[in-house]
């Protein structure tokens, strides 16, 4: 009787546990039944083989999506079962549907490459899912497929409401217009190319001088616009904006192009595809090419100008594994010129000189730059990337300028030159990007660190006919940037997405030399080091109101960075790191299928603001500004193979603590216009007929003297075949006489008694045209 009762307690045991793990079971099958479903997979060019980023993924009849990452993979995750329309579509590409059926639990991949087509507003969506911030993608994707790019000018002037000026020539870094700003040679603009910063710290100058030259226009594919101090990517001088320049990852082609025009104008380019079907380290798909060009020219200006420039570029992109991608980078610059600088009115007036003459032929320089960087970016477990960047450049600048003529030497005149000698800049970036949830709500991350470090000799002389004669300030810079930022966007609803970031930058300014005296009677020291930081948040709405219409309310604090000569110094109430603060409100939307407008209404406040003093040939602070504004920006599809397109910038700017009547910001732009309409037939002719406008603006503080404006019209037609392309470009179609680099500057001439203030210019560009032909191999 005892056996069977520990029998029957042994077999209720075991039947208990059976049935626990039965339930286990069932209720693991049920969890898996209705467990979500996920599409990954990885989207690549058809021709090439390369992956796509940014390309828009969504299931039809769903709100929401996602876009390709750097390696082309995307991720839709949390899917009920069914069977979705899966869409692919990139601007250029022809757009891509797939069924797919998911089961419960199920990961699917999915392979998808994208074949080119002609260009079809219809087509372009407002909203940008993996970046929102750029909210100028559906313009800039669109500028950069219609308009002719054969020029460093041309890709900055692809930014909305970006004017440039050149008062060298050709030969130094373009004077940047842009939200009320003149922002001399970039002091408020960032400007980069694959990452690699553009603009300079602490330069012979100015400060955030940046020279685009070194940049091969045909190989430039992609350009990225940020307005605003509002995105944490982006630190030193992103306060206006920043502009992203990304190369050519491959060539469609080889090509060798040759162009001759007016003024003794000479232009050779070629552009080779060095790998064709030849793998180098991976037998998955891998490109490589090299890119030269070499250019000349006299120019209009009665001395002849010798300009010479050579770029050369060197690129490797290679998928060394499905989780790996490398890039290789290699680039040198070398330009030289003689320039007529710029001219007093009254020289012109009283016949001195004429509009394109000079007075004082010695003016020019030299200067040259090497880049190199690698990237590797991998793809991560939990669904994140890694992308890590190291780049190092190497750059040499000397200029002669003589802005002021005989006021502070009546003998041997007021000639400056100034030098940025061996420039060594060492970096690097690192991004850890990664998509989650938060609960149910999608979330993507990214954590950046990164670091920057400038070495360089630094020397501002006093000259006569590129004689040095004795020297204003000598030293070694040291200036190093430390960054880290955490970037998030979080979908709250299937409209509204929310993005807040918080970036933190420490700088280190440190400065060996010395600088002449007169009271002292020779040199005293010019030495210092001095360690500032600062925190900059960012917080923006984005609303999707319909798939044709997008609303956004964007904020962020930025800064730009100050010349560390005057930090060390620590004169008057010149600050390290001056803030920035910014708002805008404002849409992407498309009234009808063809038409796209972009829309904001904004407003900038700048602690402590630099202006270019061309007496001295430096900058100098004037402090507080206040700006605000409105950007209108539209293209539109007239009919299949006719576009128009425009951008309207006002802006108002005013000194804060000048008084009224004193307040004016010199020679920020109160207007700017450009614009134009576009051909492009099937036969393959393409042409452009394009204006751009800037209104006349206070060149000083009282308003007294102004900077005069201007309206150009310039024309391009190509006509294009597999094999050749055959193109005629103009510039200046109505030879209207204007001003385009303006100051109102302090100037003696030789023989006068005192010195006069008055607009000081250098002229634009008369009536210009240009041939051009290429072939393609």
């Amino acid at each position: 009787m005892q056996d069977y009762s520990v029998l029957k307690r042994s077999f209720l045991t075991v039947r208990r546990s059976w049935l626990l793990v039965l339930a286990v079971l069932l209720r693991a099958a049920a969890a898996h039944a209705q467990a979500p479903a996920a599409l990954r997979g990885t989207v690549t060019d058809s021709l090439s083989g390369q992956p796509l980023p940014g390309v828009r993924v969504g299931l039809l009849g769903l709100p929401g999506g996602t876009s390709t990452d750097a390696l082309g993979q995307f991720r839709l995750l949390r899917l009920p079962a069914g069977t979705y329309r899966l869409q692919l579509g990139a601007l250029g590409y022809r757009p891509h549907t797939k069924t797919v059926t998911l089961v419960a639990g199920e990961t699917r991949g999915v392979e998808a490459s994208l074949a080119t087509t002609a260009l079809n507003l219809a087509e372009v969506t407002v909203s940008q899912p993996r970046d929102p911030n750029q909210t100028l993608a559906p313009i800039s994707h669109i500028d950069q497929t219609l308009r002719p790019v054969n020029s460093a000018q041309d890709l900055l002037r692809l930014v909305p409401g970006l004017f440039i000026a050149q008062h060298a020539g050709g030969g130094k870094a373009e004077q940047i217009f842009i939200r009320g700003f003149d922002a001399d040679h970039g002091t408020d603009f960032a400007v980069s190319l694959d990452g690699l910063p553009v603009n300079m710290v602490s330069h012979a100058h100015g400060q955030g001088y940046a020279d685009f030259h070194f940049v091969i226009p045909e190989t430039v594919e992609q350009l990225k616009i940020y307005k605003g101090p509002y995105t944490a990517r982006f630190g030193d001088f992103a306060t206006a904006g920043a502009g992203e320049f990304l190369t050519k990852n491959s060539l469609d082609h080889s090509q060798v192009k040759l162009e001759v025009g007016r003024f003794n104008t000479y232009r050779a380019l070629a552009m080779v595809d060095l790998l064709g079907t030849h793998h180098l380290f991976s037998k998955k798909p891998e490109s490589a090419y090299v890119a030269a060009e070499y250019n000349f020219t006299n120019s209009y200006f009665d001395n002849p100008q010798h300009f010479k420039r050579f770029n050369g570029l060197g690129k490797y992109v290679g998928q060394l594994s499905d989780k790996t991608s490398l890039t290789l980078f290699g680039s040198y610059f070398t330009s030289s010129w003689d320039a007529s600088g710029q001219i007093p009115d009254r020289a012109v007036a009283e016949g001195i000189i004429s509009r394109f003459g000079s007075l004082d032929p010695s003016e020019g320089g030299n200067t040259n730059r090497s880049n190199a960087y690698a990237i590797l970016t991998t793809a991560l477990p939990h669904d994140a990337t890694l992308r890590q960047q190291v780049y190092y450049s190497h750059y040499f600048f000397n200029l002669y300028s003589n802005f002021t003529f005989f006021k502070n030497d009546p003998v041997n005149g007021d000639e400056i030159n100034q030098r940025d000698t061996g420039r060594n800049i060492y970096g690097y970036t690192g991004t850890y990007d990664r998509d989650d949830y938060l609960g149910s709500k999608a979330l993507h991350s990214v954590l950046g660190l990164g670091t920057r470090i400038d070495d360089a000799g630094l020397v501002l002389r006093h000259a006569a006919q590129r004689v040095p004669l004795d020297t204003f300030n000598i030293g070694r810079l040291y200036e190093q940037n430390i960054n880290a930022y955490l970037d998030e966007t979080l979908t709250l609803t299937d409209r509204l997405t929310v993005n807040a970031a918080l970036r933190a930058d420490v700088f280190v300014f440190q400065f060996r030399g010395q600088r002449a005296d007169s009271a002292a009677g020779g040199f005293v020291p010019l030495s210092g080091r001095v360690t500032r930081g600062r925190v900059s948040p960012k917080l923006n709405f984005y609303y999707q109101v319909s798939p044709a219409v997008q609303l956004f309310v964007r904020s962020g604090l930025g800064f730009h960075s100050n010349d560390a000569r005057g930090v060390v110094q620590g004169s008057g109430s010149f600050q390290a790191l001056p803030r920035a603060a910014g708002a805008e409100v404002g849409s992407t939307f498309k009234p009808v299928p063809s038409l796209v407008v972009n829309a904001a209404f904004w407003t900038l406040r700048l602690q402590d603001e630099l202006v270019y003093s061309g007496d001295e040939g430096t900058t100098e602070s004037v402090g507080p500004t206040q700006r605000f504004g409105a950007d209108v920006s539209l293209r539109w599809q007239l009919v299949s193979w006719l576009f128009a397109d425009g951008d309207f910038n006002f802006s108002h700017g005013r000194l804060v603590q000048a008084p009224e009547g004193e307040n004016y910001i010199p020679l920020a732009p109160t207007f700017t216009s450009t614009g134009g309409l576009s051909v492009r037939a099937p036969s393959g002719l393409n042409a452009s007929l394009r204006y751009r406008h800037i209104d006349s603006r206070p060149a000083q503080e009282d308003n007294a003297i102004r900077a005069r404006g201007y309206f150009l019209l310039d024309a391009v037609l190509n006509y294009t075949r597999p094999r050749y392309q055959l193109g005629l470009q103009a510039q200046n179609l109505l030879n209207v006489q204007w001003n385009e680099a303006q100051f109102a500057t302090d100037s003696r001439l030789r023989g006068e008694p005192t010195s006069v203030n008055e607009l000081n210019f250098t002229p634009g560009t008369p009536f210009f045209v240009k041939a051009t032909a290429s072939l393609f191999f």
